[in-house]
């Protein structure tokens, strides 16, 4: 006989009390297995799929680069913008849907004409606010034909045409109803920004 079965000749109460302990001791064995698995996912990991601020280095870009970090899954474009590229953000107001920020799609620290809280380094969530693909940065000059010949420098979203100029505000007449989203943001230090959550005073 099967020793793992109660025996039939048993009364119907010592069945009944053989079946409760032995799903007593495999519901310990689930928890004894599941314990490793979540011991295993590190505490920053649990912090990041939760939605955690997350620190990133800025001191590598470069003027004129960028670099992409992941937060709350999605991608943060960290630009580091040139005289050059700050200048090109004038003159333009007339053609942009939102050109003083008065929606609320960034920190009040960032509801300016660079829409930042210093001016040479511009922080977006890389998501276009039309129905969510990922434009691609376009510099000032370039020959690409969808931004046409008095291109600014921005970002230019492939799916449905929608331009955005290099403080993430939208053009008018297109697809996207909105800039650009600024996350929280504060600095650290010089070369490092935390991502996700504000500080007291941005400099």
């Amino acid at each position: 006989m099967n020793p793992s079965f109660p025996n039939p000749s048993l009364p119907d109460t010592e069945r009944r009390n053989w079946l409760i302990a032995t799903s007593a001791a495999g519901g310990v064995a689930v928890i004894a297995t599941a314990v490793p698995f979540v011991a295993s996912v590190t505490p920053s990991e649990r912090a990041r799929a939760q939605g955690a601020a997350v620190e990133a280095d800025i001191g590598d870009i470069a003027p004129g680069g960028s670099k992409t970090v992941e937060w709350r899954g999605k991608p943060v474009w960290i630009v580091r913008r040139t005289p050059e590229m700050l200048a090109a953000l004038q003159g333009q107001e007339a053609a942009l849907a939102d050109p003083t920020s008065a929606r609320d799609q960034q920190p009040a620290y960032a509801r300016n004409p660079a829409r930042s809280a210093r001016p040479e380094i511009f922080v977006a969530v890389g998501i276009c606010t039309h129905l969510g693909c990922s434009p691609t940065a376009v510099p000032l000059g370039s020959a690409n034909p969808s931004v046409g010949a008095d291109w600014h420098g921005g970002f230019f979203c492939p799916c449905h045409g929608s331009t955005f100029d290099g403080a993430g505000r939208v053009f008018k007449n297109k697809p996207a109803p909105s800039n650009l989203e600024v996350p929280p943001y504060r600095f650290l230090t010089d070369t490092r920004l935390l991502i996700g959550e504000d500080g007291p005073a941005q400099a």
